[in-house]
């Protein structure tokens, strides 16, 4: 044991030398003569240590991937395309934060999979996927084989590190060249390896882990700065590029700087990301649902190619909108094959001057999603008009604006197939295995059509689809069983309200608390709610007003739908609504849990709704729009006092 306990220190101080560092310090041959001694070793003693170099290569095959709720949520960035928007992003951070000038990390924005990793007395317990940030998929054993991913750290706390995962060009053009089925795509190579149920798939691609960031963590960082020292401390490989600036010249400048570098790098960038460095400044601006305020990702011009557009097609929506897909001549775009792009409408397509038959501009929008931008060469092409019948059901259409719908959405297969793939999706009732393609064949069959007809399924209705066996289901009809038990919130989105995505949900259940108060609400009552303009209100009350969509709630109420509020604590805060502003003795987060706790709300901004800010030093715009509008202000200290904490 004590042999290989050398062994494995020396392997890895080696490979951390080589791999992070860029320093190796012996030969590949002394390398191997060492390795393959602890392999001996290893098979003779059937003991294999936490953090042996052997975990690289792979380990058995995985069945499934379990899921992980990740201890802090692992939030999105917003994105600027233009010098413009970033120094707007600017001047809101500096506005709210009340201060001239704000010292700034400038990294790259690696384009690769996130992964968040846990540690855990200084070893790696689990690897998990970013997934929708609350929730990952765990891919501890295909991370293990990531020689830049280290399976133990010197500190002993518990932590999470994010980073990126990304596979090097030059490994790209390696395995390309010596396996029979080619990568096309660095970004999908590296994100298909590492969720790849085969470790041993993940291994043979030789990815690579850049670390930017602790999430949670037994201790608090005051800065980037920190941060990043941290890291390094630790054994993590850091950004190939991580500089200062306090000044939005500079910053531009820096960004100008990577993107000189991008084509000459030996793995993709998308853009750069700014981040404040000092913690107590992104406590102050904390988050909106999806991203930090604190930080941005600027996105470089994406890469554009010509093709021909050879057709376009209709998709009808769960709403019945029919929206326009082009249909192009294959083009490799950004490493991949695109036969696709968005039209989004008339009015797009009329604006852009697109034909069938027209030679086009394609690009990936934020180099994700295909869009034609206009037109290259006209070639006498074909006006694209919209449909005199729904491709779907054959029903009439009709053209409202840019827009163009089935009249026959009621009888019509695609919306129904929509509605039906929207309600059992994982945002909504989480009907597991339930997917588009089996509600097609289920549709075809004659059992579904609306979707409390989920309910009524059979085990020999399912027997009747092609390729279903005893185990699927099984599973299938137990996990439509287990959707019965629900969410408030989750009901309202699975609903497919026009407008009203899962934040407006959330909205709508924290205000109303129970299904029939909503059915209920006023157009005047739903106006009250943050965000929810006329539109929005009008189409809610709409569809609840609705005789169809009081007849789905009641048929799925009366099928064993159950629906659950979960009822805010009571407590000395019940019916105050809190924004808290400027620097407070705790960490925003326990602040914001201790105003739960004790019956209360928290709001991210001051407005007509808020009534009490809480303010501590540095606060800077929300208290003085508080005073405005005559918000009552306490001090931290009233704050404690009201709450009776004393820390």
């Amino acid at each position: 044991m004590e042999r290989m306990t050398e062994l494995v220190q020396k392997l890895n101080e080696y490979a951390y030398r080589y791999y992070t560092l860029d320093e190796p310090i012996v030969s590949d041959k002394e390398y191997d003569v060492l390795y393959d001694e602890l392999v001996e070793l290893e098979k003779s003693s059937g003991v294999v240590l936490p953090d042996s170099p052997t975990h690289r290569v792979g380990g058995e095959l995985l069945k499934q991937f379990d899921s992980y709720t990740h201890k802090q949520r692992l939030y999105s960035l917003a994105k600027s395309q233009s010098t413009e928007e970033l120094k707007s992003w600017w001047t809101r951070c500096t506005n709210s934060l009340n201060i001239d000038k704000m010292f700034c990390s400038v990294e790259f924005k690696y384009d690769g999979l996130t992964v968040n990793l846990s540690y855990k007395n200084g070893e790696l317990v689990r690897a998990t996927t970013r997934g929708n940030g609350v929730k990952g998929e765990v891919v501890t054993s295909g991370a293990k084989t990531i020689r830049t991913i280290p399976l133990t750290i010197p500190f002993k706390g518990e932590i999470e590190v994010q980073g990126e995962c990304i596979m090097r060009l030059s490994e790209l053009e390696k395995y390309n060249n010596t396996h029979d089925i080619p990568l096309k795509n660095a970004r999908n190579a590296a994100a298909g390896a590492l969720r790849n149920l085969d470790p041993k798939v993940t291994a043979d691609r030789h990815l690579d882990f850049m670390a930017y960031s602790v999430g949670y963590s037994d201790i608090n960082f005051d800065s980037q700065k920190d941060m990043v020292e941290f890291l390094v401390q630790n054994k993590f490989r850091i950004g190939d590029f991580v500089k200062y600036a306090d000044n939005m010249t500079d910053i531009i400048a820096l960004i100008n700087e990577i993107e000189s570098k991008r084509n000459s790098l030996d793995y993709l960038i998308d853009g750069a990301v700014v981040k404040i460095n000092e913690q107590k400044y992104r406590t102050e601006l904390g988050f909106t649902e999806k991203s930090p305020r604190w930080a941005i990702a600027y996105k470089y011009e994406a890469e554009e190619v010509t093709t021909i557009l050879k057709d376009v097609i209709w998709q009808v929506s769960r709403t019945g909108k029919l929206n326009p897909l082009a249909v192009l001549e294959p083009v490799e775009l950004c490493g991949a094959t695109v036969s696709r792009a968005t039209l989004n409408n008339l009015d797009d397509i009329a604006k852009k001057g697109v034909k069938i038959g027209s030679r086009v501009f394609v690009r990936r929008s934020n180099d994700v999603i295909p869009e034609i931008l206009g037109v290259a060469e006209d070639n006498d092409g074909k006006t694209i008009l919209p449909p005199d019948k729904c491709p779907s059901c054959g029903g009439d259409v009709k053209v409202d604006g840019a827009f163009v719908y089935c009249t026959n959405k009621d009888n019509c297969g695609a919306v129904h197939i929509s509605r039906l793939d929207h309600f059992a999706s994982r945002e909504a009732m989480n009907i597991e295995g339930l997917s588009e393609k089996t509600i097609l064949q289920l549709y075809n069959l004659g059992f579904l059509r609306d979707i409390d007809d989920l309910y009524d399924l059979t085990a020999d209705q399912l027997f009747q689809a092609e390729g279903f066996k005893d185990k699927k289901v099984n599973n299938i009809l137990n996990a439509i069983e287990q959707s019965k038990n629900t969410t408030l919130d989750n009901f309202i989105y699975s609903l497919g309200i026009a407008n009203i995505g899962k934040k407006s949900a959330k909205q709508l259940a924290d205000k109303f608390k129970s299904l029939e108060n909503l059915q209920n609400a006023t157009v005047e009552d739903l106006l009250n709610l943050d965000d929810f303009g006329e539109i929005m209100a009008t189409g809610v009350y709409n569809y609840f007003k609705e005789p169809t969509s009081a007849k789905l709630i009641d048929n799925l109420l009366k099928k064993g739908v159950k629906i659950e509020f979960k009822e805010q604590k009571e407590g000395v805060l019940t019916g105050v609504n809190i924004c808290l502003t400027g620097s407070i003795s705790i960490p925003r987060g326990k602040a914001k849990q201790l105003i739960i706790d004790n019956g209360g709300s928290v709001s991210d901004s001051v407005s007509k709704n808020v009534n009490v800010v809480v303010y501590g030093t540095d606060a800077g715009s929300k208290l003085d729009k508080a005073k405005k509008l005559g918000v009552e202000l306490w001090t931290e200290q009233d704050f404690f006092e009201k709450i009776n904490y004393e820390g």
